[in-house]
């Protein structure tokens, strides 16, 4: 109570006394506080019981307006004497011991308005990026420590100025400490503080000591020795680990910010871990080679993102509908706030789901904006640690009911991934790297790829739907790998046509472009609708449907069409007709949608700069025997199946 009487009446004789230069009021704020720790024998009372937070707010004041009053980039006395005696050096040593207890919250504070407020840039100087990356160790040592949320501010305000120069991300790369040379640094270090506290105790205005006059200099320094002296021992009382200790017990780390940062995403303040990933975030977006190798093979990051993976994902139910998987609302990183009470559409493992999405969409989103290499190394973590080690036994197990949920699990996954390094990843994973011609002999040469193709042909019809559909959304995705793996690398020899070599004999062959004894598709009744003004070569090709002319006089083949789908729907019971119940839903419908998926991939494939026209006969080699490959084998062994399962259909209606 006599503390806070003394700090408002401290505050009315400062607002009535005249003002002095800011210089002479900085160094009046800086000089209460050193004179604090040495004439006060009480260090048990709270920060709050004195007027340091007072005096700390008083100097960063004082900064602020004198940066205001000056041309930008011009440095103040005062600013001048923060980094010429080392103030925030002291600082560090003062919120490192905590004393009085709630000192380290004061700092931490100070050092982030200080960084966040003044405009001018701070951390290229030795005397500033040294203390802050001296702080950044005291940060995340303690889960749920009471300074938390002034650490991760501090860590965050760090962060957003590198991200603002990214070139000074070097001075927080730091090599290992020699432990032969801790002794002498803590010596150093010692004689430092008690040096610093003997300039802070003389009257000194940021000038040179000459300037002191010559009959005061003697008694000066003698008084200040002893200043210093008292101020050492003060110090040694307040058990203040020297740096040799500090290096001791803080084992050296290449990257503390991101060892810091990914301490605190353990704390079990929700909001604390949502700010320390946007750090991290951050940090991984910067563009230096340096960092990106040192957070990836330095740093538990890689760690921290498979690990978290690895729990959400056994969390979850061992069987889940896969409805639900499906149509489970997509929630962004951070902001997966969930109430089982007000959920009216809860089911068993909602909110395990939507955390392992909710987490799966951090880790996309962070890899999305890491740097290359980064990015590169983070994803290939994810696919050895999450997918290959976690993922691949649930889809090669023989329970229908975990091969159902965990292919929903693959199908959202794959739907959710927008990150182009990390969906690069997820292929490899589900259909391996190789880009050679299929065999027979070697379908399953990868075998989670072999296993997932075979679904597709289940005796389940879940398991065939749902493995059906997980192909369709990979092949929607913007990758050249995957129709490549899965069909195009079986047909680019084009060993699928009989070919003849042209003879002397063949001289009709220039004259209309056509192989001999090759069968003219305009010919057959079937094809009529292939005229050559319905070739592809048509420069109307990708339009959403072929152009309408009431004058149009030429058949384009759609009554052809017409008819034989007709006569194939013919043989179909009217039962079995499900597309007549609901309106919007007959062929016509399908092959509109069908058109507009070519279309759209036409135009997806027109990035990966392949060749307009097939490659010649004369460069294949159509001796090898064709293979369409294994996944459209068991597409159409399934499609040839169709009359059969009609048939059988019949069959049923009929008993």
């Amino acid at each position: 109570m006599f503390s806070k009487f003394t700090s408002i009446l401290q505050h009315a004789v400062e607002a009535l006394a005249p003002s002095l230069p800011l210089q002479e009021d900085f160094v009046y704020h800086w000089k209460a506080i050193t004179h604090y720790y040495i004439e006060t024998s009480d260090d048990k009372a709270p920060v709050t019981d004195t007027n340091i937070p007072s005096h700390l707010e008083q100097m960063l004041d004082i900064l602020i307006q004198e940066e205001n009053e000056r041309e930008s980039g011009e440095t103040g006395p005062c600013m001048e004497y923060l980094l010429h005696h080392k103030i925030l050096e002291t600082l560090y040593t003062l919120g490192k011991a905590d004393c009085p207890p709630g000192m380290k919250q004061q700092v931490l504070g100070f050092y982030t308005k200080l960084l966040g407020r003044i405009r001018q840039p701070l951390l290229p100087h030795i005397n500033v990026h040294r203390p802050v990356q001296k702080l950044i160790r005291l940060c995340g040592e303690v889960l749920a420590a009471p300074t938390e949320n002034e650490e991760i501010q501090f860590l965050c305000i760090v962060c957003s100025k590198l991200k603002q120069d990214p070139y000074l991300v070097s001075f927080f790369l730091e090599n290992k400490v020699k432990v032969s040379a801790a002794r002498g640094l803590a010596a150093e270090g010692l004689l430092g503080n008690a040096e610093d506290m003997k300039s802070a105790s003389s009257p000194d205005t940021g000038q040179a000591q000459a300037s002191v006059g010559p009959g005061l200099e003697s008694a000066s320094e003698g008084q200040s020795s002893q200043q210093a002296d008292r101020a050492a021992f003060s110090l040694n009382q307040l058990a203040i680990p020297s740096q040799a200790e500090a290096s001791a017990n803080h084992p050296s780390h290449n990257y503390n910010l991101v060892n810091s940062l990914l301490n605190l995403t353990k704390s079990p303040d929700g909001r604390i871990v949502v700010k320390a990933c946007e750090g991290l975030m951050l940090l991984v977006s910067l563009p230096e080679p340096a960092a990106a190798k040192c957070l990836t093979e330095n740093t538990a990051l890689c760690d921290l993102l498979t690990e978290r993976l690895t729990v959400f994902y056994r969390a979850l139910p061992q069987s889940m509908d896969p409805l639900d998987i499906e149509t489970v609302e997509s929630v962004n990183w951070g902001l997966d706030a969930y109430n089982l009470k007000e959920d009216a559409t809860a089911f068993p493992g909602k909110r395990a789901l939507i955390s392992f999405l909710s987490w799966l969409d951090y880790c996309d989103q962070l890899i999305k904006e890491a740097q290359k290499t980064a990015a590169l190394q983070l994803a290939r973590s994810v696919r050895e640690r999450f997918f290959v080690s976690v993922m691949e036994p649930q889809l090669m197990q023989t329970s229908e009911i975990g091969i159902l949920t965990s292919t929903a699990l693959l199908n959202r996954i794959i739907r959710q991934v927008t990150s182009e390094t990390l969906l690069q990843e997820t292929i490899y994973f589900i259909l391996g790297e190789k880009r050679e011609p299929e065999t027979l002999a070697d379908i399953n040469r990868h075998p989670l790829r072999h296993r997932l193709i075979e679904h597709c042909d289940h005796l389940s019809d879940e398991i065939s739907i749902m493995t059906l559909r997980m192909f369709e959304h990979l092949l929607q995705k913007p990758n050249e790998h995957i129709i490549y793996n899965l069909v195009l690398r079986n047909i680019e020899e084009r060993n699928y046509a009989e070919y003849k070599p042209p003879c002397a004999e063949d001289k009709d062959v220039v004259e209309n472009g056509q192989i001999p004894g090759a069968v003219d598709l305009e010919e057959d009744p079937l094809f009529t609708d292939m005229s050559p003004d319905n070739r592809l070569s048509s420069p109307d090709w990708l339009s959403v449907s072929p152009p309408q002319t009431p004058d149009h006089v030429k058949s384009d083949g759609k009554t052809e069409v017409h008819k034989i789908v007709n006569s194939f729907l013919c043989l179909v019971p009217d039962e079995a007709k499900s597309s007549y119940h609901v309106e919007g839903t007959g062929y016509d419908t399908y092959l509109r949608d069908a058109h507009r998926q070519f279309r759209d991939y036409c135009a997806i494939c027109m990035r990966w700069d392949w060749p307009g026209v097939p490659r010649p006969f004369e460069k294949c080699n159509l001796d090898a025997s064709f293979f369409e490959g294994h996944f459209l084998k068991v597409l159409f062994d399934r499609m040839g199946r169709i009359l059969d399962q009609v048939n059988n259909y019949m069959n049923h209606s009929l008993l």
